[in-house]
């Protein structure tokens, strides 16, 4: 059992010790916090690095709030534009056009709550890995954990200590590799293997 906070289209470091994970719980009583990977994730364009970001509801003198009530901002085309930007960065990849039909949904599907988008993600990555999705959500906030705990792992600024190995990435040869980008970018590139990769 360990414990994380839902992401959207996580980071590789996440879904590397999800992997590894017996069951998942998922902190659904935290504050919710901005540019983390709660409401972003990045890809591989051709331009290097790029942010996909889920545009938020903020109301003034508004104070704390939890993840779990932040409202999703739908005046703004985002979904249109994500998977536009995925289509555009991904579309000659091996095993894009594998997953493009199930993943069609989360971009049409409209939203109310952040966190419902993430849990969606987080049952499309598991079913394209073909992992156990069955999960359990906290119902008051893990001040400490008896469990292994990787909500630090939703922290866009935290680096990982661990080392990924590197994979063929769409630009590479423009930019290099990119460590710990959306798991969207392992699936694409790697499609069942990225398991193996996790592992």
């Amino acid at each position: 059992m360990s414990l994380f906070i839902p992401t959207y289209f996580g980071p590789i470091s996440q879904y590397s010790e999800i992997v590894k994970s017996d069951k998942v719980v998922f902190e659904m009583e935290d504050n919710f916090q901005k540019q983390s990977y709660r409401n972003r994730c990045y890809i591989y364009n051709t331009n290097g690095k790029q942010l996909l970001n889920i545009p938020v509801k903020h109301q003034v003198n508004e104070g704390r709030k939890k993840t779990k009530d932040t409202l999703v901002e739908n005046d703004f085309p985002w979904q249109d534009q994500h998977l536009k930007s995925l289509q555009t960065a991904y579309r000659s990849s091996p095993f894009f056009e594998f997953f493009e039909h199930d993943i069609a949904p989360i971009f049409e599907k409209k939203y109310k709550y952040l966190q419902d988008i993430n849990i969606d993600t987080f049952l499309f990555i598991t079913d394209a890995l073909q992992l156990n999705s069955d999960f359990t959500k906290t119902s008051e906030y893990q001040t400490q954990s008896k469990e292994p705990d990787f909500r630090i792992l939703a922290d866009r600024k935290y680096q990982p200590k661990k080392l990924v190995k590197n994979y063929i990435q769409m630009f590479d040869d423009n930019h290099g590799f990119i460590p710990n980008l959306s798991i969207l970018d392992l699936l694409f590139m790697e499609g069942p293997n990225a398991i193996s990769y996790l592992k």
